[in-house]
């Protein structure tokens, strides 16, 4: 029973997603030369309705870069990405504060864009 419980644990644990921004609606822009991104430490969405998120939570423009500077502590470059996932439609008002906030705070800007050869 015991090796069990521990393998159902270890199979959730691993399943789990520490960001859940399923709820979220946003369609990429879409690109030529779309590259894999690797893993990063934080998600900044901006929805369809314009809305920011990080993580998943909403959060106004004016907290980003604070919330931004304390969930990347002091990891070192290379470990300090952060995915814009950014709604093809939301405008340069919206989304250029957020790339400025995620500068400011040390971030290395990752943009989640969709490959145009898709269907």
């Amino acid at each position: 029973m015991g090796d069990i419980a521990f393998n159902l644990l270890v199979f959730f644990v691993i399943l789990a997603r520490a960001q859940d921004d399923s709820h979220l609606q946003w369609t990429p822009a879409k690109a030529d030369k779309v590259q894999p991104s690797g893993y990063s430490k934080l998600t900044v969405v901006i929805d369809k309705d314009e809305k920011v998120y990080l993580n998943g939570q909403p959060i106004s423009e004016a907290q980003l870069a604070g919330a931004i500077e304390n969930q990347l502590g002091k990891a070192p470059v290379g470990d300090r990405k952060v995915l814009l996932k950014s709604h093809k439609d939301a405008t340069a008002i919206r989304f250029e504060p957020v790339i400025e906030a995620i500068s400011q705070a040390g971030g290395e800007l990752v943009h989640v864009l969709e490959d145009k050869k898709k269907k």
